[in-house]
């Protein structure tokens, strides 16, 4: 891919420089130059291979024939759009080569992108619990190499998919002092920064997803029998999925805004939480907005106990301030009777945070309103 890229961006620059010399007028004759670079574009077409069945074909037009059929239709009196039209096609094939590039491109770096953050977030949360936030001694370790070796990965596959808008620059230069105070730096500001363009490189809400090769009309006109599927297969996800799908589920609530990893790992079982704002609005013109961390817990084999929910109550002052009022809890299994009764008496005792439940029956009716993501993440047969 990288090398139909750069063959990419050589026939770009032929044609930035050859279109102004394609006539859009009558004229006759042509030039050394032209005929140079019409001599460098067809060799290098066979550099982008076809994607999906799609392939530049296109050549560039002999300038000289193109004005005598200007003066063709000069002389029968007629507008020359078809012609216009057949010049601009290198350009357009080159522009639709590009589209499904970065679209391939998507497709194949999709999960490993989605591995690599998530190391690095894990790692990232040891390197900053592990020193000082005003630490001057360089830090140098096993885990440092990960952060280091992933973020390059991360630029490789990358490659010229989007623009770089986060703090890229900042980072390396962090990384490259190391000290104890870069490395927070890199946690709190470049890394959060940096991952919103690797997660506009992932797959693009435009792409499509695969389906069966049928007609769906003459599928509905077989009056198919049977109950719709309603559960969902959590056996599919690894931890890390399931707590994209949460992220992913979150920021599609309109009540929900500045959903985001946090970048330290708390949990007993490495599992990651999410920030998030939830934006209240009553009938009398009031609008608060309130902080709500979310706990993944992918447990399928076993229900989260009373344990678990006070572990994790004894963890949030560690990512206050701002104040958290709400605390959710999502599993892709199920809390035990004792778990429940711990959350309704501290509910009712109006103790901060509040706690909401989100077991595997709530969340399967939050993604019955989501097919997208059910069909993405492959949750039903």
């Amino acid at each position: 891919m990288d090398r139909a890229a750069a063959n990419l961006v050589k026939l770009q620059a032929i044609w930035d420089r050859a279109q102004p010399m394609i006539p859009s007028s009558p004229q006759r004759g042509t030039s050394r130059e032209y005929e140079d670079l019409r001599r460098a574009w067809t060799p290098l077409l066979a550099g982008l291979p076809p994607i999906d069945g799609f392939a530049v074909t296109e050549e560039l037009p002999d300038i000289d024939e193109v004005g005598q059929s200007f003066i063709d239709y000069f002389e029968i009196g007629e507008p020359a759009f078809a012609l216009m039209t057949e010049l601009e096609q290198p350009g357009h094939q080159l522009d639709e080569y590009r589209f499904r590039l970065a679209q391939a491109r998507r497709r194949a770096i999709h999960d490993r992108l989605d591995d690599l953050t998530s190391t690095i977030n894990v790692t990232l949360g040891q390197i900053t619990d592990s020193v000082t936030r005003d630490s001057s001694d360089r830090v140098s370790d096993s885990r440092t190499a990960v952060v280091e070796e992933s973020i390059s990965e991360i630029e490789r596959l990358l490659g010229d998919t989007i623009d770089r808008k986060g703090r890229w620059g900042d980072l390396h230069r962090h990384l490259r002092f190391g000290q104890g105070h870069d490395w927070h730096d890199i946690a709190e500001m470049d890394w959060p920064s940096v991952r919103t363009d690797i997660e506009a490189a992932s797959l693009s809400e435009s792409d499509p997803l695969p389906v069966p090769a049928i007609d769906l009309g003459v599928a509905a006109s077989a009056r198919p029998s049977g109950g719709a599927s309603i559960g969902i297969t959590w056996t599919v996800l690894d931890d890390d999925k399931f707590e994209r799908l949460l992220f992913d589920l979150l920021r599609g609530f309109p009540s929900y805004q500045n959903v985001e990893w946090l970048m330290k790992t708390r949990a007993p079982d490495r599992g990651r939480d999410l920030s998030a704002e939830r934006v209240i609005r009553d009938d009398g013109g009031t609008t608060r907005t309130e902080r709500v961390i979310l706990q993944a817990k992918h447990w399928t084999s076993k229900s989260v106990a009373p344990a678990d929910i006070t572990n994790t109550l004894a963890a949030l002052p560690l990512w206050e301030p701002p104040v958290i009022r709400t605390l959710v809890i999502a599993t892709s299994g199920r809390f035990t009777t004792d778990a429940v009764a711990i959350v309704e008496k501290h509910n009712a005792e109006g103790k901060l945070p509040l706690i909401e439940l989100w077991p595997d029956s709530r969340l399967e009716t939050q993604l019955s309103q989501r097919p997208d993501l059910i069909a993405s993440y492959g949750l039903r047969s």
